[in-house]
């Protein structure tokens, strides 16, 4: 038997229940890993609320982990039982001793890196990874916006500009916040429970405002991030943290200057096992360099996976929140 997480109904954390499961042997093209290490992400929190429906319930919870491959699958030969690996994707399930899923969702992770970090970071890192050099490949040189800049993928994100001569500017909600991510590479804070931020951000950029801006907030931001654009710029909605943007008229992005939306996710860019695996790589070089570094400032045991959902929820937390199971 092993101990997971699960959900038979959507709401509040107190839905999640602690509950021991036969383990699942893996498939053709599966592998099982042992996790020493899970990540904690806001789209856990959005599949227990339903606003993400779960494909059946009840269900297993998180998509990220780092651990060790305890069995494989028939046809899988690129990993074998002892491998060191990470994943970010695949089916839910990851807040869990033991997790199965698709050998190609998987990666194998460098001896330099430890399950902690490696669970910390991989889908925030790989969403910093799309949205920087994919989404909108930054070359250095520009200005961009990012919301929530002191959280789990700001961080990173902060970190991420500085080594590519990125000038970012970060919106928090605290003085507290706003030293954390002045400290990971942020050019400039905004706090937006003082500040004004379309103002704010006419006065760093004097008057000629942002080329990209990274918005995982959704609903409450969505239109102080188009009034941040410059003309013919892009918007990148990434995460709905206040709810999802709805009822919106298209033509507002005439209107505020001709602007580019998009709603990119890791699945659309991460979609094959060669492009998962060379972002994976980009990752991982940037952490060996030390460009990037990750604050594992949580941790909490697996049983207090509701806690730590709320901590991350009520926007208590900086860094990166790991589940230890």
């Amino acid at each position: 038997m092993a101990k997971r997480i699960q959900f038979a109904r959507t709401g509040g954390s107190e839905v999640l229940e602690l509950v021991e499961v036969t383990p699942t042997s893996p498939g053709p093209g599966e592998v099982r890993v042992k996790n020493r290490a899970v990540g904690l992400n806001f789209i856990d929190i959005y599949f227990r609320t339903g606003l993400y429906p779960a494909p059946s319930l009840p269900s297993g919870l998180g998509t990220e982990g780092a651990g060790v491959v305890d069995a494989v699958g028939e046809g899988v030969t690129r990993l074998k039982v002892g491998d060191r690996v990470a994943y970010a994707q695949g089916p839910l399930g990851a807040y869990a001793e033991l997790h199965t899923l698709p050998a190609d969702k998987v990666v194998v992770l460098p001896e330099a890196i430890d399950f902690e970090t490696a669970a910390g970071c991989m889908l925030k890192g790989l969403t910093v990874q799309y949205l920087m050099r994919q989404t909108h490949e930054l070359k250095g040189g520009e200005t961009i916006l990012w919301h929530a800049a002191a959280g789990g993928v700001g961080s990173i994100a902060c970190q991420w500009a500085r080594a590519l001569g990125v000038k970012l500017i970060g919106t928090v909600s605290s003085p507290e916040k706003a030293a954390l991510a002045e400290k990971n590479g942020a050019w400039a804070t905004i706090d937006y429970t003082k500040e004004d931020v379309v103002e704010r951000v006419r006065e760093l950029t004097n008057g000629e405002m942002c080329d990209v801006v990274y918005d995982s907030v959704g609903k409450d931001t969505w239109e102080t991030s188009l009034d941040c654009l410059k003309p013919r710029s892009l918007m990148v909605s990434f995460g709905n943290a206040s709810g999802p943007v709805e009822g919106v008229n298209i033509g507002i992005l005439n209107q505020k200057g001709s602007l580019f939306v998009t709603r990119p996710s890791l699945n659309g860019y991460a979609d094959t096992p060669e492009r998962l695996q060379w972002m994976a790589n980009e990752l991982f070089a940037m952490l060996e360099s030390g460009k990037v570094k990750i604050d594992v400032a949580n941790r909490y045991p697996l049983s207090d996976a509701g806690k730590a959902q709320d901590a991350l929820q009520g926007r208590q937390t900086t860094g990166s929140t790991v589940l230890l199971p």
